[in-house]
């Protein structure tokens, strides 16, 4: 059995993106699974295959293999011993160990939380391999859950569920990142648990001293966490409250202190500027306001809007953090808004850093999707 795709799908195939749309799809298998993938006679790769969805085809290699279910479980472990040296000098921290697309891995998300697993599986064909993708973590962790509760899933025809795939998973876990430790809800938390594309920007707020410092978008005080270490007074903003009280018990665990406030970001950072407030250090961390091209134009605004307020708050000399994780939003847009929003404010703004997601998220030029965080470091002058 095998799947045909037409000149469109094959030439996406060829340029090495890893996914054609059900459009692109002349044939292929009634059931899902791992296929190759042919334009005509020509092989062009093998992928997992689900006639359900609209996103059908996700390639997993370029050349053939007499074993497809092997040769994907391969790159699993390739993935897995690139990340071995971090968890070795780090067991306490936190890590991607499998990241999609990015690691020739499509569907598949693993992160490690100091001991333990937790999947999450959004293609069909993977279902049938958790058991296996399990036994190949049980080197590197002492428990695997699935947390397999995504929506997009019900896109493949899965269902929502979360339960352990390996050992006893404590339901929550404190996660060493540079000089602090943060508690991961591992079956109740956003995603796997935590927001692990930002470790590395979180830890470089550990250079920054001030008196203060406002961590806007906060979740469970992740930035602020880090930043209390060097600032006075740090105000962590969220409109969560559960968020903001995770926040707080994250403090108390490193003897720290944090002023949370729930509230809208927005509304919030007028309401600052009006009473004349300043600050040394501003993060913005948003959620993604462009989840998909549809919402760019509003999502653009939305960016704009709330980077123009934080950067009327900084006091000459202070750094704006701030972040984009739309990958609709790409970098050339991301800092065309922070240039419109500086204007906007009348500031000049100095580029300190240009990064993005952490090592572990692997980006692949030939597949830009791969590429979602912009994270920007900028000084006002």
């Amino acid at each position: 059995m095998r799947i045909l795709v037409n000149e469109r799908g094959a030439h996406r195939l060829l340029s090495r993106h890893l996914w054609v749309f059900q459009r692109d799809v002349l044939s292929g298998p009634d059931q899902p699974g791992l296929y190759p993938v042919y334009w005509g006679k020509r092989f062009l790769a093998l992928a997992l295959y689900n006639p359900q969805s609209d996103l059908a085809v996700r390639a997993f290699r370029f050349r053939p293999a007499s074993d497809p279910q092997e040769a994907l479980l391969e790159n699993l472990k390739k993935a897995l011993s690139r990340r071995l040296p971090a968890l070795e000098r780090e067991p306490e921290g936190g890590f991607r160990l499998a990241h999609a697309e990015g690691d020739f891995l499509p569907g598949l998300v693993v992160d490690y939380y100091a001991g333990h697993a937790v999947v999450q599986a959004t293609a069909h064909a993977w279902e049938a391999l958790l058991p296996q993708v399990a036994e190949r973590l049980k080197l590197l962790a002492q428990s695997v859950l699935a947390k397999n509760d995504a929506k997009v899933r019900e896109l493949e025809g899965l269902p929502l569920y979360v339960r352990p795939l390996l050992g006893q998973v404590p339901p929550r876990v404190a996660v060493r990142e540079g000089r602090v430790r943060y508690v991961v809800d591992l079956e109740g938390g956003q995603k796997t648990g935590a927001y692990l594309d930002q470790r590395d920007n979180r830890i470089l707020m550990e250079g920054f001293s001030g008196v203060r410092a406002l961590d806007v978008f906060s979740y469970a005080g992740s930035f602020g966490l880090h930043l209390a270490l060097g600032f006075k007074e740090v105000i962590s903003v969220d409109s969560s409250g559960e968020a903001l009280q995770r926040a707080e018990e994250n403090a108390r665990l490193n003897g720290l202190i944090l002023k949370t406030v729930e509230a809208n970001a927005f509304e919030f950072l007028r309401a600052l500027e009006k009473a004349g407030e300043r600050f040394d250090l501003i993060v913005l961390d948003p959620p993604a306001f462009a989840k998909g091209k549809k919402d760019l134009e509003r999502a653009y605004r939305a960016y704009k809007e709330v980077n123009l307020r934080a950067i009327k708050l900084l006091k000459e000399g202070g750094h704006l953090a701030t972040a984009s994780c739309s990958h609709h939003l790409a970098e050339p847009l991301f800092y065309q808004m922070l240039t419109e929003a500086a204007a906007d404010a009348h500031r000049v703004l100095r580029v300190v850093e240009r990064r993005g997601q952490g090592w572990d998220h692997p980006v692949l030029l030939n597949h830009p999707e791969t590429h979602y965080l912009k994270f920007a470091l900028l000084e006002v002058l």
